[in-house]
């Protein structure tokens, strides 16, 4: 089952990680969901699928009443993102979503409707939360046409969506513990899912542009410290739009 295990914590400002969960189905895709919060203030990023919903709510709910989420941020459109929208709105039929206004046509096919979604443009903008200002920032292609991460300046995390993701063996620590043996897991998924070179490497200078203590994708392990550096420099140099990866 999924834990929430808090990241950081300043004030009433808080991160948790909702982990992988050892006990998921095989055939279902493993993810992190990150719960951000100024007091009673709160929003989930990319709260995944159908699926793994009652995982989610059940760790949400080791930290707060999940009735009082207000917002959900979704970094695209995928399944894995969002297919669990309908059943967030049972819990709260006013909740809103945050989301590219590329998708919002498509994401009302997992549920909501019209005044669901807060539409975000193609150059980002900013997020409140309570006394927060977070950032939602382009990362267009990275793998969606429509792509956002959220940047919160104050604890300097960043939230990369499928950036930064790899698909590791049971259940691994919530840090990178060995970046040369962690990447090894992420190598692949990168060069066939990120289809967009110059994309790649605009993300990558808007990343190494900002500070950032922990980076913070939707599968595998959190970086931290140095190893945020070591991703983005091994990003850069690493040839995306590849076909011939395994499965």
């Amino acid at each position: 089952m999924k834990k929430a295990v808090k990241i950081y914590e300043q004030g009433t400002h808080s991160w948790h990680v909702l982990t992988r969960d050892p006990d998921k189905r095989n055939d279902v895709i493993d993810t992190n969901e990150y719960v951000v919060s100024d007091g009673e203030h709160l929003l989930l990023t990319d709260p995944g699928g159908m699926e793994i919903f009652p995982a989610v709510f059940a760790a949400l709910s080791e930290i707060v009443d999940p009735r009082h989420l207000r917002y959900i941020f979704a970094s695209h459109q995928d399944p894995d993102i969002i297919s669990s929208l309908a059943l967030w709105l049972e819990v709260n039929p006013e909740l809103r979503c945050y989301l590219s206004w590329l998708w919002g046509t498509f994401v009302t096919h997992f549920g909501g409707h019209e005044q669901t979604f807060i539409s975000l443009p193609d150059e980002g903008s900013e997020i409140s939360l309570g006394a927060l200002r977070l950032q939602a920032l382009p990362a267009h292609y990275l793998h969606s046409s429509g792509n956002f991460h959220l940047y919160d300046e104050v604890a300097r995390i960043l939230f990369s969506g499928d950036v930064g993701a790899a698909m590791l063996p049971g259940s691994a620590d919530v840090f990178v513990r060995d970046f040369d043996e962690h990447i090894r897991h992420a190598k692949h998924f990168h060069q066939r899912w990120m289809g967009s070179q110059t994309a790649k490497l605009v993300w990558c200078e808007r990343a190494a542009a900002l500070k950032i203590d922990m980076l913070c994708p939707q599968h595998g392990a959190i970086y931290r410290g140095a190893d945020v550096e070591r991703f983005i420099n091994w990003f850069s140099e690493l040839p995306v739009g590849v076909l011939n990866t395994p499965r």
